[in-house]
């Protein structure tokens, strides 16, 4: 197997929050193109159309290029550059038929250091792989949901061309001149021996590989799941769970959705951490406005569980890779000084 089994998330080059937070500058931003998805996958809300159209600011569908032009933008205000653009959070970036577009023009700005994409690759037909690759697209996470079409099916409710999907993915894999390529699938219902096809089959054809975990990180959502499907006791990626108080995402990344407002963490499925809109506002002000900092307060004052969905949120326990509550008083301390200096 060429690929190496390793996580999503690079461990060895991670800088301690604790030194260096608050930031001036995010590290990361998602950046949506869409907010639809053209798989129903059983573990994700987006899949449930009618929780989607009933949810206010859900169910928009394509961001604007317009708007995303402006959003790339207004990154170059910051003090530093940006260490990645993610094109993705809840719904199938494919599905923007800019796509493309969207990672050039990121790619021509060169406070961006790299763009990266997540997508189920099932629309990645060999045109559109080129065109992607051609744009300069630095990395692709591809989140597999089965090693045959029954398995896909009984997740994600699509039925698929198997064979089709693994040949476009080879296909790019063989022309993606220096984009990495990470390839994933949830190893909950998968026994050994097909934890072993699933190597087999994607192995040789990406960079990074791994077997992850679904875990119940959607607040105030019902997973259409076996209740042995998901093992609460383990996080992502397959270790014991650590819970983590203060969520450390809100302090270095923020989401900008596909209907153009803000919300400081990937996770905000329901839309209920809004802290502004890049439709009119500059992102640099919303990344230093109050409702960020109240938020990141919050948190720091030991208050999460105070909050509609951040209380009920999983990912600072399932997926927190960085842990800062040791530091907490101490960070507290210094954003309280910054806002005083800036005053």
């Amino acid at each position: 197997m060429k690929a190496q089994i390793k996580p999503k998330i690079n461990l060895e080059e991670r800088v301690k929050l604790q030194d260096v937070l608050p930031l001036k500058t995010p590290f990361s931003m998602l950046i949506e193109p869409s907010d639809k998805c053209n798989f129903r996958c059983k573990f994700c809300p987006t899949s449930d159309l009618k929780l989607m159209q009933a949810t206010e600011g859900r169910n928009y569908g394509n961001m604007n290029f317009d708007l995303y032009k402006k959003v790339i933008d207004d990154i170059a205000e910051f003090e530093d550059n940006l260490k990645i653009v993610h094109l993705y959070n809840q719904g199938e970036p494919l599905l923007n038929p800019y796509f493309s577009n969207m990672v050039e023009y990121a790619k021509s700005k060169k406070y961006i250091n790299k763009v990266a994409t997540t997508s189920n690759a099932y629309l990645l037909n060999k045109e559109l792989s080129l065109r992607i690759i051609q744009a300069g697209l630095d990395r692709i996470q591809i989140s597999i949901e089965g090693i045959n079409e029954e398995q896909y099916f009984n997740i994600s409710n699509v039925k698929i061309d198997f064979n089709k999907l693994v040949d476009n993915i080879e296909f790019f894999y063989k022309n993606k001149k220096e984009c990495d390529i990470f390839i994933k699938i949830v190893g909950n219902n998968l026994n050994e021996q097909e934890k072993n096809k699933f190597y087999n089959i994607f192995g040789d054809i990406c960079d990074y590989i791994f077997i992850e975990n679904v875990v119940p990180i959607h607040s105030n959502f019902e997973y259409n799941l076996d209740n042995n499907f998901i093992d609460r006791e383990l996080s992502l990626t397959g270790e014991k769970v650590n819970y983590v108080s203060v969520c450390p995402q809100i302090f270095y990344s923020l989401t900008v959705n596909s209907n153009g407002t803000v919300s400081p963490c990937c996770n905000d499925w329901s839309r209920k951490l809004i802290i502004g809109d890049a439709n009119r506002e500059k992102i640099k002000d919303i990344w230093n406005g109050d409702k960020l900092r109240n938020l990141q307060k919050l948190h720091l004052s030991g208050g999460r569980k105070n909050h509609i969905a951040c209380s009920s949120c999983g990912v600072p326990i399932y997926e927190a890779i960085d842990n800062i509550d040791d530091y907490a008083k101490e960070i507290l301390y210094k954003i309280n000084k910054m806002e005083l200096e800036n005053r």
